[in-house]
């Protein structure tokens, strides 16, 4: 991609960088740099003009649109033209298509390489004392987003099966590789709901490269497979899982490491996914230890689980130490509530599959750099990232943003204002609450309407029916 202005350029990205407190002497300054947004602009065959909507411009808006409560165009584009005006330059249209088709111009490309350079710069300058044991722990997960029932949509998403046509909504799944010691996004993958290879085993191949060496994947039961454990530990990849619901575990056998935890051979299953030559090359037992972690509640009876991994020393991690890190693998499910819920990813609004997957990696950018504001907040607190609410960094960031646009040049006064910031976001701290538990109903009851059980057109001509 070429530029027309350099200096606009930096400008634009200078203006990116201090709406997340990515400019000053402040720590973590580097993971939204220029390179990285120069290096995503690279890819783009098209000539950057001194139109209103460039590149940067264009992700700004849409960063705005996932951070508000209000995701529609309309809102967007306000907000621009309210910064347009308070800088003293000429107020551009309130149409919405021309953000929108600056939208499609942009390639899906760009908002990827840029939300995943952030999130891999935050994870790879995270301080040593929010690691597990020095080890860097990736925790993975899956879920599901919703989006508009267009053709469009329904033809790259469809629907679930169980739902009548006309009656559903198309649905994509997500499968996500978080940071553990700063809840950061690595990498993300996109599919449909259903079909060969879309399980979330399946995404794993797809991903798992983003995983190095000496690392630890932290993952549910649906992981604890023979042969994807064998694969990453060939790669010098642990992983530690639940133990899945089909294979059951005798501590009566094997090498014994203490009450409850054992080594044990488990042999080569039959794999049909792989040819015979492949399958010659794989060894017929793989040692796994397997760990029984006892739930004690008061008032509650004891049950257990078995966790399943191949850090076999229990000598460097213990039983104890097991039992900790599996636990912190709720962090993945919180992870994605805080990206769906409180970012309100899990119902899309782009009317296109292409402008979905978009809108999805500008989710994520937007939660990447949130994440790093965190980031900030803790290591100036001396404290651990993940005791700060996610949920109080949106609000509070959010009631910055538009003082710290207002400052212009004013480094000094910005600077203040960032140490405002973050002193504010170290104060909305998470509670201890290691045993909390909620009913998962709703007090508030929701507004009587009739369910739609006919596809809306069909409603609509029987309305006119009964109105004629």
């Amino acid at each position: 991609m070429s530029f027309s202005n350099d200096g606009r350029f930096r400008q634009q990205v200078r203006f990116l960088q201090q709406q997340f407190a990515q400019d000053g002497e402040l720590p973590f300054t580097d993971v939204l740099s220029e390179a990285t947004i120069s290096h995503a602009l690279e890819a783009l065959e098209i000539v950057w003009l001194d139109r209103i909507y460039t590149p940067l411009v264009t992700l700004w808006v849409f960063l705005g649109q996932a951070l508000s409560q209000d995701h529609s165009c309309r809102a967007a584009v306000a907000r621009l033209i309210a910064h347009r005006v308070s800088r003293g330059q000429r107020r551009c249209s309130a149409e919405t298509s021309a953000y929108c088709q600056a939208r499609k111009r942009l390639p899906e490309e760009f908002f990827a390489t840029v939300a995943r350079k952030t999130g891999q710069a935050l994870d790879g300058h995270a301080d040593q004392s929010w690691l597990w044991k020095n080890r860097r722990v990736l925790a993975y997960d899956g879920s599901t987003v919703s989006m508009p029932d267009t053709a469009d949509n329904q033809q790259a998403y469809p629907q679930p099966p169980q739902q009548a046509e006309g009656l559903g909504f198309p649905l994509a799944r997500i499968a996500v590789f978080f940071s553990l010691s700063c809840g950061a996004i690595i990498e993300l993958a996109i599919c449909s709901y259903s079909g060969k290879g879309h399980s979330e085993l399946g995404m794993l191949r797809k991903l798992w490269e983003v995983l190095r060496s000496g690392d630890i994947m932290l993952a549910d039961r649906y992981m604890c497979s023979w042969y994807e454990i064998f694969q990453l530990r060939q790669r010098g990849i642990h992983t530690v899982t639940r133990l899945h619901h089909c294979r059951k575990a005798d501590f009566r056998r094997g090498k014994r490491l203490g009450k409850g935890d054992h080594l044990v051979e488990w042999p080569r299953p039959h794999i049909r996914t792989i040819d015979n030559r492949t399958r010659k090359g794989l060894p017929d037992q793989l040692t796994m230890r397997e760990t029984r972690v006892l739930i004690q509640q008061p008032g509650f009876r004891s049950r257990s689980i078995i966790v399943v991994t191949t850090l076999l020393d229990a000598e460097e991690v213990t039983a104890s130490d097991l039992a900790d890190l599996y636990r912190a693998r709720w962090n993945a499910e919180l992870d994605l509530r805080s990206l769906k819920q409180t970012l309100q990813m899990d119902i899309l609004r782009c009317k296109t599959p292409e402008l979905v997957r978009k809108e999805i990696w500008t989710h994520i950018l937007a939660y990447n750099l949130i994440r790093t504001v965190m980031a900030q907040a803790a290591s100036k607190q001396k404290i651990k990232p993940r005791t700060i609410s996610f949920k109080g960094a949106v609000q509070t960031l959010e009631a910055f943003q538009p003082v710290i646009a207002m400052q212009g040049q004013h480094g000094l006064r910005r600077a203040d204002l960032y140490n405002q910031l973050l002193e504010a976001l170290a104060t909305h701290r998470v509670a201890d609450r290691p045993d909390r538990f909620e009913p998962r109903q709703r007090k508030r009851r929701q507004k009587k309407y009739d369910r739609m059980m006919k596809p809306r057109n069909e409603v609509k001509r029987e309305i006119l029916k009964r109105l004629g």
